[in-house]
């Protein structure tokens, strides 16, 4: 399993931070690699499933993501495809007048991208740097 993990803070306040960062929609405007990201079941609670595609290694990646739970403090995502399954938790907490988001990734890898599991623990990481400054620009925006 790889794990990707990041704490940002932002002068958003936890109420506001946690609405937008549970419409997942809005995760082309502050995942780095996100290129299109909608809705195709479901109101925003659990259940709901979002297609994601991601640019990733070069190559377009889609995965479908199930909200598992949404709470005021913070939302649990499951992502999977036919090689990849994605478990992100995203946390919010006071922070000051602002709010401190705990995002973390954990992906699990089957078939023959398990191979190559060290390539893409290291391009996650870049990858998780790169989103957690677009994540923080995007909700000081808010």
């Amino acid at each position: 399993m790889l794990t990707v993990h990041r704490t940002v803070t932002t002068t958003t306040p936890p109420d506001r931070t946690t609405a937008y960062l549970a419409d997942f929609e809005n995760a082309t405007e502050w995942d780095a690699g996100t290129l299109s990201c909608a809705r195709t079941r479901g109101d925003g609670r659990p259940g709901t499933v979002y297609r994601n595609v991601s640019r990733f290694a070069g190559r377009e990646v889609a995965l479908d993501y199930t909200v598992e739970s949404l709470t005021d403090d913070g939302i649990v995502l499951v992502g999977r495809n036919r090689t990849t399954t994605s478990t992100d938790r995203i946390t919010v907490r006071p922070h000051g007048a602002g709010s401190e988001v705990d995002y973390r990734a954990e992906l699990s890898l089957s078939g023959p991208a398990r191979f190559v599991q060290p390539v893409v623990g290291l391009l996650l990481e870049r990858l998780g740097d790169r989103t957690a400054a677009t994540l923080r620009q995007a909700l000081d925006h808010l």
